[in-house]
């Protein structure tokens, strides 16, 4: 039984097929995004989801997608009274308010396979850290990890975070627009995972020499699949091997987000 199931007799057929297939959960809140054509049965759509899924105390109508550099989106609250949760994963917990913070739920494999590959003896370095799910992970296998986040929003969270799993001392945040990683560090790391926002492969490029030779990226892409062999030559050309690529999942029709490992050859 599927929620279409649970909706049949409450929205009409006709209707009923525009609703998406699937919704996100974080913590207690589930995200859905209703068209504007179903707006009339928008909270029919939050009970079924609630009715479904006991746990699940608010649910939330995304109604933009992610804009600006803090890379947020707005929600209109269609069942409960709350947008902040906190959100249990592998054994981290996050503290999240959606309103003021990104985050990815269907990303939680992602976050435990690439800390799967941190060695203690480490020194990692996260941008694009939000309120810290790749960070935090890593930072328990690293022997020390920077974070950089512009939303200073995330930020908030992310201390709290650090705090809650008990990994304050292995991290060091840092407030800034990742643009300015260049001026502000000036160390070399041995990995670095880069969750890039849609359109930003140069970070590829800016990142790139703050990581020891033979050490290793994570990098994100969002591309459609006939892109992916040019695309790792590109990578070999820039002197990476390319251990591993997987697709993510899709983010619009066609393009898929992608992670690449790679590993930084000698010079």
């Amino acid at each position: 039984m599927s929620l279409k199931d649970d909706l049949k007799g409450r929205i009409p057929k006709e209707e009923l097929k525009g609703l998406p297939n699937r919704f996100d959960i974080m913590g207690d809140i589930a995200v859905v995004s209703v068209p504007e054509e179903l707006g009339l049965y928008k909270e029919d759509i939050a009970y079924a989801i609630m009715e479904r899924m006991q746990n699940i105390k608010s649910v939330l109508n995304k109604v933009s997608k992610l804009e600006g550099n803090r890379r947020i989106a707005d929600f209109e609250i269609i069942a409960g009274n709350s947008t902040e949760t906190i959100h249990k994963e592998f054994g981290f917990s996050y503290k999240i308010d959606l309103r003021q913070s990104f985050f990815n739920g269907r990303l939680s494999y992602e976050r435990k396979r690439v800390a799967s590959l941190v060695k203690e003896w480490e020194r990692v370095l996260v941008p694009f850290s939000g309120v810290g799910p790749f960070a935090i992970p890593a930072a328990a296998s690293a022997a020390s990890l920077v974070a950089m986040e512009i939303n200073s929003s995330a930020c908030k969270s992310f201390t709290e975070n650090c705090r809650l799993n008990k990994i304050e001392d292995k991290i060091h945040i840092i407030n800034a627009d990742a643009n300015s990683i260049p001026n502000l560090i000036k160390t070399e790391f041995d990995r670095a995972i880069i969750p890039t926002p849609y359109g930003m492969d140069h970070f590829l490029e800016t990142i790139s020499p703050l990581v020891k030779d033979s050490g290793f990226i994570h990098f994100y892409t969002f591309k459609p699949k006939e892109q992916i062999p040019e695309l790792i030559e590109r990578y070999e050309d820039m002197r990476f091997e390319v251990l591993f690529h997987r697709r993510c999942g899709n983010v619009a029709p066609g393009i898929s987000r992608w992670v690449f490992d790679l590993k930084k050859s000698e010079t």
